[in-house]
């Protein structure tokens, strides 16, 4: 088994051929180029089963050779951004699957499953591959061009791949920066598997979901939140696509996986802190604004003002309100959609790739301890002072007001995250049903906390139709609805304190599965 560590960078096809001429490339050479064309043919269930469970199977013809290449694309145990692969040559252009019983797809090896593998996509790429040494480490560079195809669609393949052979990972990083300096780049968020897949299945603007992280004891807090910050950037940068074209999920997807990756820098923040991290805490945070309007007319829309609408027909303002919040609506979803489409969106995000990989806080001294120590250890410290932070302030939520309250859920949300990021390191299974017990009691107080959050954000938009100085069409009428609605969710309003302060009372008193 072969672990990867790559990086992909998004380019032209023009500045992919200015990227083979760069001279300082060149002189990094350090053993001969190839260049080869590659037909990959990938295998699975007409329902996707393989990639469900996390796998791929594709079979490449290559060098005058076939090989069946099986790939875990979760995040795998041992590796910073990588994935776990399995790799043998075989004789024909079908699946051999006897030679799969040692590797994750043998619990899948079912009958059923043998008869109902076909072709779902193919790629064909001319790759030229050249080996540098770079730093201290070396790296392969391979500029890909060509195509991906299904049966009915076809998309475009121009990219640039660095793998780490032998050496340092900052030096990918530099590499990989130093060549974004040189020629215009994107941070290459899907793989050719995940837009095959995403093609096939007529879903390119289709949302992506969080991939499942896992760790193991051995691995160091420096290497946990690489890895995890760089899981949560791909499902966030997964999704431009969707978000660009103004999909409803895509977007909050791409808010989910910021919102993750903002909880990281957080969660890990005695690990990363540097003098860069400012820069990039700024980027997210810009982003985390273009995006949140959107959001919360969308929320707004289609469960509130929507469903209250059609409980109330008689009641002619609602439909005004709703008309004027759909056009406020339609707005900002152009606008995330605009950002997402921008020069600085493409900066943030391959920015804070390379810092995940190599930022200051990957070098500083004064961090090593912190940086160095057993996941498993930080993971226990992180988890139990979020849990007394929480406990500490959720007694008095009936006395907070909303920013108070919504500081907590914020709170809230980072420790369930953190819950998800670190539950591979206590899998056993008392751990992991005490686990459950104590994920399911933060989701409760997280929707409660929640749904008092959205009342907040209600009375606010409320509140500018009722201001004099705001000039609105039909501002009596659209006033009127507003109010109909804060009424009707002041009941709401106390029914969720309850629920988040008994929710509070119950964490209080699980047990930690993290002992």
């Amino acid at each position: 088994m072969a672990i990867e560590v790559e990086l992909k960078l998004a380019v032209s096809p023009r500045d992919l051929r200015d990227a083979r001429r760069l001279l300082w490339l060149k002189n990094l050479t350090n053993g001969p180029v190839s260049r080869k064309n590659i037909i990959s043919v990938y295998f699975d269930t007409s329902k996707f089963k393989l990639r469900n469970n996390g796998l791929t199977l594709r079979i490449r013809n290559g060098d005058h050779k076939r090989l069946q290449t099986i790939k875990s694309i979760k995040n795998c145990s041992n590796g910073v951004l990588g994935r776990d692969e399995w790799e043998v040559e075989i004789a024909g252009d079908e699946p051999d699957l006897k030679l799969a019983k040692d590797t994750p797809f043998a619990p899948l090896l079912t009958p059923k499953l043998k008869k109902s593998l076909r072709p779902v996509f193919e790629t064909h790429v001319r790759r030229i591959t050249v080996p540098v040494y770079f730093g201290s480490s070396n790296i392969k560079i391979a500029f890909d061009r060509g195509y991906i195809k299904t049966d009915a669609r076809e998309e475009q393949i121009s990219e640039i791949e660095l793998e780490l052979k032998k050496g340092d990972r900052a030096d990918l990083a530099r590499l990989s920066e130093r060549i974004a300096k040189s020629i215009p780049t994107a941070y290459g968020a899907l793989s050719k598997s995940e837009r095959g897949y995403a093609l096939s299945a007529s879903a390119d603007t289709q949302p992506a979901f969080a991939e499942e992280i896992t760790l193991t004891p051995t691995v160091s807090a420096g290497d946990a939140f690489s890895l995890i910050g760089l899981s949560c950037l791909h499902h966030m940068a997964a999704n431009e696509n969707a978000a660009r074209n103004g999909h409803s999920e895509g977007v909050h997807q791409m808010r989910v996986g910021l919102r993750r990756l903002r909880a990281t820098i957080s969660v890990f923040k005695n690990v990363v802190q540097s003098a860069d991290a400012e820069s990039v805490n700024s980027g997210l945070k810009w982003l985390t604004e273009r995006l949140g309007p959107a959001r919360d007319f969308d929320v707004l829309v289609k469960e509130s003002v929507g469903p209250l609408r059609e409980a109330n027909p008689d009641h002619p303002e609602i439909a005004l309100l709703e008309a004027d919040l759909a056009e406020r609506r339609l707005s900002s979803f152009e606008n995330a959609s605009a950002a997402v489409a921008g020069e600085r969106y493409r900066t943030v995000v391959f920015e804070t790739a390379l810092w995940l990989l190599n930022g200051d806080w990957s070098r500083n001294a004064d961090l090593t301890r912190e940086r160095d120590q057993p996941v498993t250890v930080f993971a226990r410290d992180a988890l139990a002072k979020r849990k007394k932070k929480i406990i500490r302030k959720i007694g008095k939520v009936a006395r907070l007001d909303a920013r108070q309250r919504h500081k907590v859920r914020i709170a809230v949300k980072k420790l369930r995250y953190a819950t998800d990021y670190f539950r591979s390191l206590f899998a056993e299974a008392k751990a992991k049903k005490a686990r459950k017990r104590f994920d399911k009691t933060l989701k409760s107080l997280q929707d409660a906390l929640g749904k008092l959050n959205d009342i907040s954000v209600h009375e606010r938009l409320a509140r500018q139709y009722i201001h004099p100085s705001k000039q609105v069409r039909n501002k009596p009428e659209k006033a009127y609805a507003m109010g109909f609605l804060s009424a009707g969710e002041k009941n709401i309003s106390r029914v969720c304190l309850t629920s988040a302060a008994n929710a509070g009372a119950k964490l209080s008193q699980l047990q930690p599965f993290w002992r």
